[in-house]
């Protein structure tokens, strides 16, 4: 079993460069991949860069090149339900583009049932269970995500939360989703609110990038746990 670890940025990936473990690094399309073993676990990692794009080139390396058997979106990501607050996760359910007429997902390529595409099933419920096996100050979710082409203030939140009522919002999510979706791969994201609509902007994104990088990686750590067990 071997784990692909997606990061959107160079500091949400910098918490877990210490725990790999015969760390071997490579190089393919401009990007950085990290393999070696995390707590027994065969894992390849990297940060990807900023939006859709970039995510899916680096899901599909991992994929056709590292021969991973599933994929964790690590990371952060910016709050748009009001309830939740600075530091709280979200671990994915399902997700979507929320820049993507539904008609080019479901009457194209891939030919979707919806325009949500889905999270594993059991590295959601793999997930809970690793959650009780650690301390956390902030508080843990389950739900929807959504991802689009820009970095979401004020501008735009009133919509997209119309249109999909989503926990959180990001850049790259649905396009690591999309790729392991026409890929049959399993897939789920964990990531830590770094901004919400009460605290947004890229400056308070600056400011708690890399806390919550760290809470989302202790989660991810857990989970490679339990997946070693299964």
């Amino acid at each position: 079993m071997k784990i692909g670890i997606i990061c959107a940025g160079d500091r949400e990936l910098e918490p877990y460069l210490p725990h790999i473990k015969d760390c071997k690094t490579s190089k393919k399309a401009m990007l950085t991949f990290y393999e070696g073993t995390i707590n027994e676990v065969d894992i390849v990692t990297l940060f990807c860069g900023v939006c859709k794009t970039n995510a899916a080139i680096a899901t599909q390396i991992l994929i056709d090149n590292y021969h991973v058997d599933m994929i964790i979106n690590a990371g952060t990501a910016g709050g748009m339900d009001d309830s939740l607050d600075i530091f709280d996760t979200v671990i994915s359910t399902e997700v979507a583009h929320h820049d993507v007429h539904a008609g080019i997902l479901t009457e194209f390529h891939p030919w979707m049932p919806s325009v949500f595409f889905k999270s594993d099933d059991l590295l959601v419920e793999l997930s809970k269970i690793a959650i009780k096996r650690i301390s956390l100050e902030h508080k843990i979710y389950y739900g929807r995500m959504v991802t689009g082409e820009c970095f979401i203030t004020d501008d735009g939140r009133d919509e997209i939360n119309f249109a999909f009522k989503p926990l959180t919002v990001d850049m790259e999510t649905a396009s690591i989703a999309h790729t392991c979706f026409v890929n049959e791969i399993p897939f789920v994201a964990i990531r830590t609110l770094a901004d919400t609509s009460t605290h947004s902007g890229v400056e308070n994104f600056d400011k708690n990038v890399v806390t919550a990088s760290e809470i989302s990686m202790k989660i991810v750590l857990e989970l490679l746990n339990e997946l070693k067990q299964k």
